[in-house]
């Protein structure tokens, strides 16, 4: 029985060593977990709160992603030691505690559940201020706006789903997946040009990607005047043509990182295809209103099912090998992950663009690819997390 024990609180110890590594491991299995319940409700082997699906991703996979990467990237940008131990397994509580109290709402009171839920990514923001505004590290501010809306998109989330505010619902969906998509513009915008440089200099290469001032400010400035649209509910047809610019000027940015170069290392070419999603889903914003018969829903899919899936598996599985001193070479099978999030972001955002597409099997299909990732990296990647480093250095 002690043997035992102490075999399990070992990975737990090396778990929390880091915040990529017990973040991304509950993140994987939770993402998994969601979308098998949304299975079965949609079956109907089981009974679910409305909207739990969709509260459950965008306010419970999307913050624990968010986390993971965040605490670690800070951790280099200021040169401070990354949150471990209890408090780490404080905050990892405070997540867990509050996707229990989702999973299990039907009969709890709905004020407690909302003030648990909320309270992760209100800690999370006001955590990560400090150590940025303490270490006058003001660039990465605007990381922290969008966390911001993530907590008022989740009251937001809880108030429609309970009644208290009809309509509410829908807004705090479509202002979530603002917020990701500014994460993702910021996140992406640092790492994979950076990325590709160094594989292009390790390889021999000339650098690709160089920086253009005056575009990225654009970019910049066209995503988050996209975020506070939502935030502020502005129409759609008001939104559209800021939406067309933002995706122009991403575009822009994303050919100018000259992705194709890195075609023959996948680690690499999995971040240029999400950020290629993040496009798609601001082009197909600002197109919704002006051709009919484009689903006004087809951006809210393509940024959550293919930005946002994509993106979050191309960061934890590059993160779970690059910082845990492992050679950055894509696990045997790690593959599968990328094509079949790939391929289920396009099925979902197709059933959402083409009118005559099988809707029921298409969401069936894109759910089991989405299922068959998540858990493809738990599998593949979990014992890497649970594994201390190879050099024997902390972390």
């Amino acid at each position: 029985m002690i043997s035992a024990i102490r075999h399990a609180i070992v990975p737990l110890r090396i778990l929390l060593g880091a915040p990529f590594r017990v973040f991304f491991a509950l993140v994987a299995i939770h993402a998994a977990a969601t979308m098998l319940g949304w299975v079965a409700g949609l079956s109907g082997m089981a009974r679910l709160p409305a909207g739990w699906h969709a509260h459950e991703l965008l306010f419970g996979t999307l913050p624990g992603a968010v986390a993971g990467f965040l605490l670690t990237a800070m951790a280099n940008w200021t040169g401070t030691a990354p949150l471990s131990g209890r408090p780490l397994a404080a905050l990892a509580a405070l997540w867990a505690a509050g996707r229990l109290g989702l999973w299990f709402s039907a009969g709890a009171l709905p004020v407690p559940v909302a003030v648990v839920d909320m309270a992760f990514p209100l800690t999370l923001g006001l955590y990560a201020t400090t150590v940025l505004v303490r270490q006058c590290h003001y660039r990465s501010l605007a990381l922290m706006v969008a966390v911001a809306a993530l907590a008022a998109a989740t009251l937001s989330s809880h108030l429609g789903n309970t009644g208290a505010l009809p309509g509410a619902a829908g807004y705090a969906q479509e202002l979530a997946l603002s917020a990701a998509l500014t994460l993702m513009v910021i996140i992406g915008g640092r790492i994979t040009p950076a990325f590709t440089n160094n594989w292009l200099q390790r390889q021999g290469r000339p650098r690709a990607a160089r920086a253009r001032p005056a575009l990225e400010r654009l970019v910049l400035g066209s995503t988050l005047a996209l975020l506070a649209a939502s935030l502020l509910a502005v129409p759609e047809p008001w939104v559209a043509p800021l939406a067309l610019l933002a995706a122009v000027a991403n575009g822009a940015r994303l050919a100018g990182w000259s992705g194709w170069q890195a075609r023959s290392e996948p680690l690499l070419w999995i971040l240029h295809l999400g950020y290629g999603w993040i496009v798609l889903a601001m082009a197909l914003r600002g197109a919704a209103p002006m051709l009919d018969g484009l689903s006004a829903s087809a951006w809210l899919h393509a940024t959550g099912a293919g930005a946002m899936g994509t993106l979050i598996l191309a960061v934890a599985t590059r993160v779970a090998l690059g910082h845990t001193g492992r050679t950055l070479a894509l696990s045997a099978g790690g593959l599968a992950i990328y094509l079949l999030i790939l391929g289920a972001g396009l099925v979902r955002t197709a059933v959402a663009v083409l009118p005559g597409a099988p809707y029921r099997e298409g969401l069936m299909l894109a759910a089991g690819g989405w299922i068959g990732a998540f858990l493809l990296y738990a599998l593949l990647y979990g014992p890497i997390l649970a594994r201390p480093r190879p050099d024997g250095r902390p972390g």
